[in-house]
């Protein structure tokens, strides 16, 4: 079972699922980038959620929004629009694949722990889903043949530091 999850055969569902995962975050952080984006009212409104008897967002959340997020907000402005962009890109061609999925994994959990639902549960267990499916994820795309390339590549070059370092 476990071969035929992993197997080229599955592979096709997984890049499907894998395009549309990046085509999602190429739309939310394109719109980002082409309107301007101020992710000030978005913390405001998670710093609201803190409170009350039943807080959608956790106090140590709350209080790395406050310390750290809002003070860092130019920073924020830029990081959240590029890096759904480029995890976006990064899915779509099969590049970079895995860091791509744990990237967008962490942004989703981020948007749930500040009180946003939304899509997020379901971009959330779509990249989970893709993790585990491993290289499967990307056999059809960039990394087939970019990661065999770069694995050869360091290789040889540890290979040569040793022979230089014994010789």
């Amino acid at each position: 079972m476990r071969n035929f999850l992993k197997g080229p055969k599955m592979a096709v569902i997984w890049t499907v699922l894998r395009i549309w995962l990046g085509i999602q975050w190429i739309e939310a952080g394109w719109h980002k980038i082409a309107d301007g984006f101020d992710a000030g009212g978005f913390l405001q409104g998670a710093l609201a959620k803190a409170t009350g008897d039943h807080p959608a967002v956790q106090g140590w959340y709350a209080t790395f929004l406050e310390g750290f997020a809002v003070p860092n907000i130019e920073l924020f402005n830029v990081l959240i629009p590029w890096g759904e962009v480029l995890v976006g890109l990064g899915l779509i061609l099969g590049a970079a694949t895995i860091p791509a999925l744990i990237a967008g994994a962490f942004m989703n959990l981020n948007f749930l722990l500040a009180g946003t639902v939304s899509t997020n549960p379901i971009l959330f267990t779509v990249a989970v889903i893709l993790l585990f499916a491993g290289a499967a994820s990307y056999y059809y795309g960039v990394d087939r043949f970019a990661i065999p390339y770069l694995t050869k590549y360091i290789n040889d070059k540890k290979g040569t530091k040793t022979a230089k370092a014994t010789a």
